[in-house]
């Protein structure tokens, strides 16, 4: 894995952020406070900060469809991605954007998928069937 990244976000309330993070995402809790919890989000650390939400309205079109223009996630194994995207869809997550694949047969192929945590935060978490393909362009 490359270098692991370090995000923090508000919430609104802790207690749901971890029902969230751990039990449907599968997140493993790091050190934690009366404000803040630390997760482990595939090996990058994410804290979510009790606080007020940015919750933003502001959207851009891509693919016909809206997507949350402040969001954040991460970029799954594709199979790790395919487990993830039907352990959600089982649940019957109210999806921003389903998943999907992007580009298919293309440079940058990529499955993508859009939905929003217990405060509102929007989470992107896609795959590239091809790695190396993360940022190409053509």
């Amino acid at each position: 894995m490359p270098n692991p990244f370090h995000l923090a976000f508000p919430v609104h309330d802790l207690s749901l952020a971890r029902d969230f993070y751990v039990d449907l995402l599968g997140c493993n809790v790091g050190r934690t406070s009366d404000k803040w919890i630390d997760f482990d989000m595939y090996g990058h650390q994410v804290v979510a900060h009790l606080g007020t939400p940015l919750l933003g309205a502001d959207h851009n079109e891509v693919d016909d469809k809206q997507v949350p223009s402040f969001h954040f996630g991460v970029v799954l194994d594709w199979g790790d991605w395919q487990a993830l995207a039907s352990r959600l869809s089982d649940t019957g997550m109210d999806f921003v954007i389903k998943p999907y694949i992007r580009f298919e047969g293309e440079p940058g192929e990529q499955a993508t998928m859009f939905f929003l945590d217990p405060s509102g935060n929007a989470l992107e978490f896609k795959a590239f069937r091809n790695m190396d393909q993360l940022f190409a362009t053509d």
